[in-house]
């Protein structure tokens, strides 16, 4: 089952971050981690980067910015659903460089199988628990459903908790990904 830790976007600058990250794979034993910290500059985003990666530890996935994720040698990027095709990230990317994308419906999850996304992460399975939500959400009937329909590895994120998280694997999700899971102590 792949694991994949997603930070908070709390603003910590890019060192204590880093140092946060560490502690939470310490405890959470997780594949990858998602850097989603929005309120960091380009240059604290690429310093918590290039710290992490020089820690060691789980593959490094940089939120919607794949010119960073190239520059500090991440292994991937993660990209919001309606952002860059995949295709044209594949086209400067080195090899392996790994392409998840957000997804929260069947077609989103086939268009990225077509773009040539590496893994579609399919949000919410069940209502958020790290914000506020009153939308929709897939459920493990949709998640088995649309494991069905594409050929892209589904990694189930939304309200997936330590409990819940076999369902999703149950439903046929290749791994589980979330904040509160994983919870980094502040």
């Amino acid at each position: 089952m792949i694991r994949m830790l997603i930070t908070d976007g709390s603003g910590r600058s890019g060192p204590l971050l880093a140092e946060a990250l560490a502690q939470a794979n310490a405890r959470a034993n997780v594949d990858f981690i998602q850097v989603r910290e929005p309120g960091l500059t380009v240059r604290e985003l690429g310093d918590c980067v290039r710290g992490f990666i020089r820690q060691g530890g789980p593959r490094i996935l940089v939120n919607d910015r794949a010119d960073v994720a190239i520059a500090c040698n991440a292994a991937g990027v993660h990209l919001r659903d309606g952002s860059v095709s995949p295709k044209i990230i594949r086209r400067i990317a080195p090899p392996g460089f790994v392409i998840t994308v957000a997804c929260h419906d069947a077609e989103a999850v086939l268009r990225a199988e077509g773009e040539g996304a590496d893994y579609a992460v399919l949000a919410p399975i069940f209502a958020p628990l790290s914000k506020p939500f009153a939308g929709p959400t897939v459920g493990l009937e949709g998640l088995r459903e649309i494991v069905l329909r594409a050929q892209i590895p589904i990694i189930a994120l939304g309200g997936v908790t330590v409990e819940n998280a076999p369902l999703c694997i149950d439903a046929g999700a290749v791994g589980v990904a979330g904040i509160s899971m994983f919870q980094i102590s502040r």
